[in-house]
C-alpha cells in the first residue's frame, strides 16, 4: 500500500489512478495532520509526500515520521529545484526527491526502485560490521562509534553500509547512486556529496578523526 500526501486534488488523483493501474492499493491525504494519522495507523510500502502542505508541511511530517519509522521509503514532491530544498528534505529523512512538473512514468520508476531497495535492505540485516571503532548492526540498523550511538537517516545509513562493505576500497559516486537510487537517478547529481557531508558531520567531526576519505578520481572510502 502507498500513501499519497498532496493537497492539489487533481495531482493527487492522477497519481492515485496511475498507482492503482500498477496494482497498488492507495490511501490519500490532503494535509499534514491527516497524513500523520495515516502514517501512525498503517504500514506503507512507500510514501509520496508533497512539501507545501496545509497545516503541517512535508518536511515536518517526514521528520516526525522518521522518529518511529526509519525503513519506509519517502519520496518528496516539490515545485522548487533548489539545492537548499533538497538538503532540507534529505535532512528530514526523505529518500528521494522529484520536482514538479514531472512525468508519471518517472514517478512510477522511482517508486518501484525505492520499494525494491527497501525490500533488499530488509532481507540482509543479520551481520555486525566493524571498522576500527565504528560498528554497524545490519539487523538493528544501528551505528555507533567509540560506543556512542549515532543516529542516521535511511539514506545516510545505506551509503555508510556500502562504504563499510567495501572494506577500504573506494566506491565511486556512480556506484553509490546506482545502489541507493537506481539507474533512473541522474548520475551527475550532487546529492551524494551532500550525503557524504552529512555523514562526515556525524561520523567524523564529533570524534576528531576522519574515517570517510575521498580518493580523487575514484570515489569515497572508509579508513579504519
Amino acid at each position: 500500500m502507498i500513501l499519497i500526501v498532496e493537497d492539489d486534488k487533481e495531482i493527487n488523483e492522477n497519481i492515485r489512478e496511475s498507482l492503482v493501474a500498477e496494482g497498488f492499493q492507495v490511501d490519500q491525504a490532503f494535509d499534514g495532520f491527516i497524513a500523520e494519522k495515516f502514517l501512525k495507523k498503517e504500514n506503507y510500502e512507500c510514501v509520496i509526500l508533497d512539501i507545501n502542505l496545509p497545516l503541517k508541511n512535508g518536511y515536518e511530517v517526514c521528520k516526525s515520521f522518521r522518529q518511529y519509522n526509519t525503513t519506509t521509503p519517502v519520496l518528496l514532491l516539490t515545485a522548487f529545484d533548489e539545492l537548499e530544498d533538497k538538503v532540507q528534505g534529505f535532512e528530514s529523512g526523505a529518500d528521494d526527491y522529484l520536482t514538479k512538473p514531472f512525468f508519471i512514468k518517472e514517478l512510477l520508476m522511482r517508486i518501484h526502485a525505492l520499494i525494491k531497495r527497501s525490500a533488499n535492505n530488509n532481507a540482509n540485516k543479520s551481520d555486525v560490521i566493524v571498522a576500527g571503532d565504528l560498528v554497524l548492526n545490519q539487523r538493528m540498523k544501528t551505528v555507533a562509534r567509540a560506543s556512542q550511538d549515532i543516529k542516521l537517516t535511511p539514506r545516510e545509513y545505506q551509503i555508510l553500509l556500502k562504504l563499510m562493505l567495501a572494506t577500504g576500497e573506494p566506491v565511486s559516486k556512480q556506484e553509490l547512486i546506482k545502489e541507493i537510487w537506481g539507474s533512473v537517478f541522474d548520475a551527475n547529481t550532487n546529492n551524494i556529496e551532500v550525503f557524504i557531508n552529512f555523514l562526515r558531520n556525524k561520523i567524523d567531526k564529533p570524534f576528531g578523526k576522519a574515517m570517510i576519505k575521498t580518493k580523487v578520481g575514484y570515489g569515497y572510502y572508509l579508513e579504519a
